[in-house]
């Protein structure tokens, strides 16, 4: 873990292996079928074992259509549940893409606090495969987790985990940038 995190309200900006988290659940950017695939999807599926596509399939086999959020255990990981949400594909910015982003969050943010959990670890959802820019994705990120965790929830710790150091310091930045204003 790299030593340097930023904090407000429980919500903490860091840098290493989602997968490695020991929260009560870790958010995984999935796709809508929830069939696994790469990145941080191919990372969790790795990490949990084969019994977690075996559960996404039994439990949810009309997948998790964009912006919406479902969960699993964590099987083989250390957190004890997997939130999937399928966050949007970039496609230039007008076709409501940071509505989406945002509701990947705040859904499971919500979720979570349904279930009555204290930790919940996030990646940074759509900004792999599916495109979207780093930094406004990070804004759009921190707006969401902010505005969200201003809602009573039995949720304490918040974390937004970030496996490269350039974007640990864009979702960092995008923090800090919110609490300034």
């Amino acid at each position: 873990m790299s030593p340097g995190k930023y904090h407000k309200a429980g919500l903490h900006c860091l840098q290493g292996d989602i997968t490695q988290r020991s929260v009560d659940a870790i958010v995984n950017a999935a796709n809508t079928e929830l069939k696994g695939g790469s990145g941080v999807d191919g990372a969790i599926h790795a990490a949990a074992g084969p019994e977690l596509l075996a559960e996404t399939r039994r439990r949810y086999p009309e997948g998790c259509p964009t912006g919406e959020a479902r969960v699993t255990a964590g099987h083989n990981l250390s957190s004890r549940h997997v939130i999937h949400t399928a966050g949007p594909i970039w496609r230039g910015g007008d076709h409501g893409e940071a509505e989406l982003l945002g509701s990947c969050y705040r859904e499971s943010l919500r979720l979570a606090a349904s279930m009555r959990l204290s930790s919940i670890a996030f990646p940074a959802i759509s900004t792999g495969a599916y495109g979207y820019p780093a930094e406004a994705a990070a804004a759009v990120t921190m707006r969401a987790l902010l505005e969200e965790l201003q809602e009573p929830s039995s949720l304490l710790r918040v974390e937004v985990v970030l496996f490269h150091a350039d974007m640990f310091e864009l979702y960092r930045h995008a923090l800090a940038e919110l609490m300034k204003a």
